[in-house]
Protein backbone atom coordinates (compact mmCIF):
# COMPACT_ATOMS: atom_id res chain seq x y z
CA UNK A 1 0.00 0.00 0.00
CA UNK A 2 1.29 2.89 -0.74
CA UNK A 3 2.29 6.01 1.49
CA UNK A 4 0.49 9.37 2.09
CA UNK A 5 2.75 12.08 3.07
CA UNK A 6 1.15 15.35 3.60
CA UNK A 7 2.73 18.29 2.04
CA UNK A 8 3.93 20.98 4.53
CA UNK A 9 2.26 24.36 4.80
CA UNK A 10 4.09 27.26 6.27
CA UNK A 11 2.15 28.24 10.36
CA UNK A 12 4.25 31.57 11.03
CA UNK A 13 7.23 30.94 9.54
CA UNK A 14 8.28 27.30 10.20
CA UNK A 15 7.20 23.88 8.53
CA UNK A 16 5.51 21.66 10.91
CA UNK A 17 6.16 18.17 11.34
CA UNK A 18 5.09 16.05 8.70
CA UNK A 19 2.12 13.21 8.96
CA UNK A 20 3.19 9.58 7.08
CA UNK A 21 0.67 6.96 7.42
CA UNK A 22 2.18 3.38 6.50
CA UNK A 23 0.34 0.31 5.87
CA UNK A 24 2.61 -1.32 8.63
CA UNK A 25 5.66 -0.61 10.71
CA UNK A 26 9.17 -1.24 8.35
CA UNK A 27 11.59 -3.64 10.88
CA UNK A 28 15.40 -3.32 9.93
CA UNK A 29 17.27 -6.97 9.19
CA UNK A 30 20.26 -7.48 10.75
CA UNK A 31 22.96 -7.26 9.35
CA UNK A 32 24.08 -10.71 8.96
CA UNK A 33 20.79 -12.38 7.90
CA UNK A 34 19.79 -12.06 4.35
CA UNK A 35 15.49 -11.80 3.58
CA UNK A 36 13.25 -14.53 4.20
CA UNK A 37 12.96 -16.27 0.53
CA UNK A 38 9.61 -17.58 0.15
CA UNK A 39 7.63 -19.02 -2.73
CA UNK A 40 5.34 -21.39 -4.18
CA UNK A 41 6.95 -24.24 -6.09
CA UNK A 42 5.43 -26.26 -9.55
CA UNK A 43 3.63 -28.59 -7.22
CA UNK A 44 1.73 -25.42 -5.17
CA UNK A 45 3.58 -26.50 -2.04
CA UNK A 46 4.88 -23.39 0.10
CA UNK A 47 8.89 -22.93 -0.23
CA UNK A 48 10.53 -20.98 3.02
CA UNK A 49 14.45 -20.45 2.88
CA UNK A 50 15.32 -17.62 5.55
CA UNK A 51 18.44 -18.37 7.97
CA UNK A 52 16.08 -19.75 10.73
CA UNK A 53 13.52 -21.40 8.68
CA UNK A 54 13.90 -23.57 5.59
CA UNK A 55 10.64 -25.54 4.43
CA UNK A 56 10.72 -27.53 1.18
CA UNK A 57 9.87 -30.47 -0.18
CA UNK A 58 7.55 -31.74 2.28
CA UNK A 59 9.83 -31.11 5.20
CA UNK A 60 10.57 -27.78 7.52
CA UNK A 61 13.44 -27.31 9.57
CA UNK A 62 13.33 -24.66 12.52
CA UNK A 63 16.43 -23.37 13.85
CA UNK A 64 15.00 -22.99 17.67
CA UNK A 65 17.17 -21.75 21.00
CA UNK A 66 18.10 -24.70 23.22
CA UNK A 67 15.96 -24.82 25.93
CA UNK A 68 18.24 -26.40 28.35
CA UNK A 69 21.59 -24.21 27.56
CA UNK A 70 22.66 -21.48 25.99
CA UNK A 71 22.91 -23.10 22.17
CA UNK A 72 20.46 -23.59 19.70
CA UNK A 73 18.75 -26.68 18.45
CA UNK A 74 17.12 -27.50 15.02
CA UNK A 75 13.50 -29.64 14.83
CA UNK A 76 12.37 -31.47 11.77
CA UNK A 77 9.05 -31.74 10.83
CA UNK A 78 7.28 -33.51 8.03
CA UNK A 79 4.36 -32.25 6.71
CA UNK A 80 0.80 -33.21 8.12
CA UNK A 81 2.76 -34.61 11.32
CA UNK A 82 1.85 -33.10 15.01
CA UNK A 83 5.62 -34.06 16.10
CA UNK A 84 9.29 -33.55 14.74
CA UNK A 85 10.75 -36.40 13.64
CA UNK A 86 13.60 -35.49 15.07
CA UNK A 87 15.56 -32.19 17.39
CA UNK A 88 19.06 -31.94 17.59
CA UNK A 89 22.02 -29.64 18.63
CA UNK A 90 22.98 -27.06 15.84
CA UNK A 91 25.88 -25.58 15.45
CA UNK A 92 27.04 -21.39 16.49
CA UNK A 93 27.30 -18.91 13.85
CA UNK A 94 30.96 -16.80 13.24
CA UNK A 95 30.03 -14.50 16.15
CA UNK A 96 29.92 -17.46 18.65
CA UNK A 97 25.99 -15.85 19.82
CA UNK A 98 23.80 -16.63 16.59
CA UNK A 99 23.16 -19.90 14.94
CA UNK A 100 24.30 -21.19 12.14
CA UNK A 101 22.53 -19.72 9.03
CA UNK A 102 20.17 -22.69 7.35
CA UNK A 103 21.22 -23.53 3.93
CA UNK A 104 20.56 -25.98 0.72
CA UNK A 105 23.36 -28.81 1.92
CA UNK A 106 22.53 -28.34 5.63
CA UNK A 107 18.65 -29.28 4.55
CA UNK A 108 19.24 -32.05 2.28
CA UNK A 109 21.28 -33.64 5.30
CA UNK A 110 19.10 -32.89 7.84
CA UNK A 111 16.01 -33.91 5.59
CA UNK A 112 18.08 -37.61 5.26
CA UNK A 113 18.95 -37.99 8.52
CA UNK A 114 15.25 -37.42 9.39
CA UNK A 115 14.12 -39.46 7.03
CA UNK A 116 16.22 -42.54 8.36
CA UNK A 117 14.63 -41.60 11.96
CA UNK A 118 11.19 -42.16 10.75
CA UNK A 119 11.74 -45.22 8.40
CA UNK A 120 13.45 -46.85 12.04
CA UNK A 121 10.30 -46.03 14.08
CA UNK A 122 7.99 -47.07 11.03
CA UNK A 123 10.49 -50.51 10.96
CA UNK A 124 10.15 -51.09 15.03
CA UNK A 125 6.44 -50.38 15.10
CA UNK A 126 5.93 -52.64 12.20
CA UNK A 127 8.21 -55.50 14.17
CA UNK A 128 5.65 -54.92 17.54
CA UNK A 129 2.67 -55.19 15.53
CA UNK A 130 3.59 -57.86 13.40
CA UNK A 131 4.93 -60.77 14.68
CA UNK A 132 5.63 -64.63 12.84
CA UNK A 133 6.72 -67.76 13.82
CA UNK A 134 7.37 -70.79 11.34
CA UNK A 135 6.67 -74.20 13.12
CA UNK A 136 6.51 -77.86 12.43
CA UNK A 137 3.19 -79.64 13.90
CA UNK A 138 2.09 -83.03 13.47
CA UNK A 139 -0.44 -81.81 10.85
CA UNK A 140 2.35 -80.27 8.76
CA UNK A 141 4.56 -76.83 8.25
CA UNK A 142 3.23 -73.41 9.43
CA UNK A 143 3.72 -70.04 9.36
CA UNK A 144 1.43 -68.07 12.31
CA UNK A 145 1.19 -64.60 12.03
CA UNK A 146 -0.25 -61.94 15.23
CA UNK A 147 -1.33 -58.50 13.99
CA UNK A 148 -1.99 -56.60 16.19
CA UNK A 149 -4.46 -53.43 15.28
CA UNK A 150 -3.85 -50.78 18.08
CA UNK A 151 -7.69 -49.25 18.39
CA UNK A 152 -7.94 -46.65 20.95
CA UNK A 153 -11.37 -48.15 21.89
CA UNK A 154 -11.09 -51.72 20.66
CA UNK A 155 -7.70 -53.18 20.76
CA UNK A 156 -7.65 -56.47 19.37
CA UNK A 157 -5.16 -58.57 17.58
CA UNK A 158 -5.34 -61.12 14.05
CA UNK A 159 -3.25 -64.59 14.85
CA UNK A 160 -3.30 -66.63 11.15
CA UNK A 161 -1.79 -69.72 10.29
CA UNK A 162 -0.73 -70.22 6.52
CA UNK A 163 0.08 -73.68 5.31
CA UNK A 164 3.52 -74.10 3.62
CA UNK A 165 2.16 -72.67 -0.01
CA UNK A 166 1.41 -69.56 1.60
CA UNK A 167 -2.90 -69.95 2.49
CA UNK A 168 -4.52 -69.01 5.43
CA UNK A 169 -5.80 -72.06 6.87
CA UNK A 170 -7.02 -70.69 10.18
CA UNK A 171 -8.01 -67.26 11.60
CA UNK A 172 -9.14 -65.99 14.58
CA UNK A 173 -9.55 -62.71 16.58
CA UNK A 174 -7.17 -62.67 19.82
CA UNK A 175 -6.24 -60.58 22.55
CA UNK A 176 -3.96 -57.50 21.73
CA UNK A 177 -1.38 -58.92 24.25
CA UNK A 178 -1.62 -62.37 23.18
CA UNK A 179 1.93 -63.61 23.54
CA UNK A 180 3.34 -65.16 20.20
CA UNK A 181 5.65 -67.83 20.56
CA UNK A 182 6.64 -71.32 18.99
CA UNK A 183 5.04 -72.89 21.95
CA UNK A 184 1.46 -70.92 21.84
CA UNK A 185 1.30 -71.40 18.17
CA UNK A 186 1.77 -74.89 18.24
CA UNK A 187 -0.69 -75.08 21.15
CA UNK A 188 -3.54 -73.27 19.18
CA UNK A 189 -2.95 -75.95 16.20
CA UNK A 190 -2.64 -79.12 18.02
CA UNK A 191 -6.10 -77.56 19.88
CA UNK A 192 -7.68 -77.64 16.27
CA UNK A 193 -7.26 -73.74 15.64
CA UNK A 194 -9.96 -73.16 18.09
CA UNK A 195 -9.60 -69.39 19.68
CA UNK A 196 -7.32 -69.31 22.60
CA UNK A 197 -8.32 -69.04 25.92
Amino acid sequence: MPCRIEAPERIGGRIPPRSIQTAAPVTALPANEPAELSDTDAAGDDVTHSPRLWRDDGWTASVIKNEDDDGWAVAMLKDGEAEPALVGPWTMGRDKKNPKPLDVNAFTTLVKTASEVLRRHEQQLHAQLHKHVSVSASSGEYDVTLDIVPDEYDPYATLTALDRFGEAVARVKVAPNFKLSKTSALAWIDNDFRRPQ
